[in-house]
């Protein structure tokens, strides 16, 4: 009788901790599954920022359209209270700050970075959200710089500075900063796809930074000139247009007058015409690769006093039966066939893939400025 209560007292303690046992393993479980899910959310934020992050940056770097611009509102706006993480708010609203900068909302983006800062101080979008809206660029540097020696060398950061060092005209050291940014950056190529074009106009922009009147830099910067852009930095950077002033300073519309009566600039910069029109162009049409190559090679032909040039090609092709163009988009009876060919084959201008001119490209200032230092060097 006792053996069996003993064995039904042992079978009762069993039960007890296999009970016992299965509870904590169901706890376990039931705790595990919920740190999965947390870090499964946190996994989703992080995700969703980065997300934020790349298009808020294509944005920033390569032209901000207005349906860009509306599609990242509604990607940031599908995000907003759905995490209740006060650094990934922060961060959401400083991207949010960032769009709004772009859309031209200085009042919107300023209330964004306030909201930011008090949910997380010193998180990395913000400080750079600050410094964008700040207008004094010596004052922003300070800042960036401030952020590189606090957080240390972050890529993002370079970025920034290599923004304000560009807009401060110190152009090496923008080329350095991006260059070292787009290294550190490599797991998130769409910095350097959407940056490179300022680092490359900065390496462009480079050796001005000591010679270049203000002015010239001024021009150098634009994305596409006119004439009297193109006039006044010719005489800026050069004395060839001396036969005409004589070392007076006269106004840039009277040099355009002067200039277009004397051919050196084309009535028209069709190059696909063979016979000039009977208008004029004005002094704020904006300058062709064709038309650049006229004026270029009417410049060279003047300073070099052989005005055997201007007809050098075209003379030996009248000769020549059945006479084919190497250059493919300028016909061998193009007015400007020898201003092309005498600037590519002194390498004052290119063919950009080899065998076309592109003679409808508009040109850049900075392009202007290295096509006209090799023509005087």
């Amino acid at each position: 009788m006792r053996n069996e209560k003993c064995f039904l007292g042992n079978n009762i303690i069993r039960s007890f901790i296999l009970v016992m046992a299965l509870g904590l393993i169901l706890a376990g479980c039931q705790s595990m599954q919920k740190d999965l899910l947390i870090s499964s959310a946190g996994e989703k934020a992080h995700g969703d920022l980065s997300a934020i992050e790349e298009t808020v940056i294509r944005l920033d770097g390569t032209g901000a359209d207005r349906a860009g611009l509306a599609r990242a509102r509604q990607q940031i706006g599908a995000l907003e209270g759905t995490v209740a993480d006060s650094d990934f708010e922060a961060r959401l609203s400083a991207w949010s700050g960032r769009l709004y900068l772009m859309e031209g909302k200085n009042t919107d983006a300023q209330r964004e970075l306030r909201k930011s800062q008090n949910l997380s101080p010193q998180n990395l979008p913000s400080q750079i959200l600050a410094s964008r809206l700040e207008r004094d660029l010596s004052r922003r540097l300070t800042m960036v710089d401030s952020s590189l020696e606090a957080e240390g060398s972050l890529g993002e950061l370079l970025i920034e500075r290599g923004r304000v060092l560009f807009d401060l005209d110190r152009f090496t050291e923008s080329v350095a900063a991006f260059d070292t940014a787009f290294i550190m950056l490599g797991e998130k190529p769409y910095y350097e796809e959407s940056y490179r074009v300022f680092r490359d106009k900065a390496w462009e922009l480079r050796e001005l930074e000591q010679a270049a009147v203000s002015k010239t830099m001024e021009i150098a910067r634009k994305n596409e000139i006119n004439w009297r852009d193109l006039i006044e930095i010719t005489r800026n950077e050069t004395d060839f247009l001396r036969f005409i002033t004589a070392g007076r300073d006269w106004p840039l519309e009277t040099l355009f007058t002067q200039l277009l009566d004397r051919s050196f600039i084309p009535l028209t910069q069709d190059a696909s015409l063979l016979e000039w029109p009977y208008s004029k162009p004005s002094s704020g049409e904006t300058v062709l690769r064709s038309g650049a190559a006229w004026f270029l090679w009417h410049l060279y032909a003047e300073n070099r006093a052989n005005r055997g040039l201007l007809t050098r090609y075209s003379s030996r092709y009248a000769n020549t039966p059945n006479a084919r163009s190497p250059v493919s988009d300028i016909d061998i009876w193009s007015p400007f066939i020898d201003s092309v060919l005498g600037c590519v084959e002194s390498e004052f201008m290119s063919l950009p893939d080899g065998r076309n001119f592109n003679p409808r490209e508009k040109v850049r200032g900075s392009d202007y400025l290295a096509m006209l230092r090799k023509l005087a060097p």
